[in-house]
């Protein structure tokens, strides 16, 4: 058996137990807590015959790998990891869907705040490339506060390759945010009537000039004030917010 995954805080427990609750093994509960938000999560847990075991502060930092478990802490089984091949089925069978692709987001918090909006966002997938990139820690898990549970995680061996790839297969339209002398202002993008990908940029370098390559258009988020660049997941909450915005108008 592969070795079980743990998840912890509240928001991302219940969203597990919300939507996968056959994946957890174990849950493992503060010692002496007894509030209303762990009675609702035992609650969700009752009907599946899960496991619940109360542990000392101490045992849940060390299974959550920081000392900001909310008191809860879920042994779960690994999920299946989502590749190319993933995304092709995904893009056979949903239709226009809206997707997110991080060019080499190394911080979890951030890739977790990235995931978190693209769930309440309707993304259907966030792609990102397998290497020098962060993956779907507890951590990140935790900062997407459930919404890791709710919109596909794809890790592709090569993220320029693989946008090529599904703009030539499935005429999805490649969108990248950043400042040159061909972007657009961002709501002057149509994101409406085909499948759309929105690229964004790595924290300190921005789109690498090979994931620039297959851009089918860029564009730049207007800002009035002295500051002339945003927090990655900032800036992602602001993009998919435009798209999200005209989609729904449409």
């Amino acid at each position: 058996m592969a070795k079980p995954e743990y998840y912890y805080g509240v928001h991302s427990v219940e969203s597990l137990l919300e939507l996968e609750p056959e994946r957890v093994l174990t849950l493992f509960t503060l010692k002496g807590r007894e509030d209303q938000r762990l009675q609702h999560i035992l609650q969700m847990a009752e009907p599946f015959g899960i496991s619940i075991q109360q542990a000392s502060r101490d045992t849940l930092e060390k299974l959550a790998g920081l000392p900001f478990h909310q008191g809860v802490v879920a042994a779960v089984r690994p999920h299946p990891v989502l590749n190319e091949k993933d995304l092709d089925q995904l893009l056979n069978t949903e239709h226009q869907p809206l997707l997110l692709a991080l060019d080499h987001i190394t911080d979890p918090h951030n890739l977790g705040a990235c995931v978190r909006t693209a769930a309440a966002m309707g993304v259907s997938a966030v792609i990102v490339p397998r290497d020098r990139s962060a993956s779907l820690t507890p951590t990140a898990r935790k900062v997407a506060a459930g919404g890791a549970e709710k919109v596909k995680f794809i890790q592709v061996t090569n993220l320029a390759r693989t946008l090529g790839q599904i703009k030539q297969d499935f005429n999805v339209r490649v969108v990248g945010t950043m400042l040159d002398e061909k972007a657009l202002p961002i709501q002057k993008f149509d994101f409406t009537g085909t499948p759309v990908c929105v690229v964004m940029g790595a924290e300190d370098t921005g789109l690498r000039p090979i994931t620039q390559s297959q851009c089918d258009q860029t564009v730049y988020i207007p800002m009035s004030g002295n500051l002339q660049s945003l927090n990655v997941s900032v800036a992602t909450g602001m993009a998919l917010y435009e798209a999200c915005r005209q989609r729904q108008a449409d």
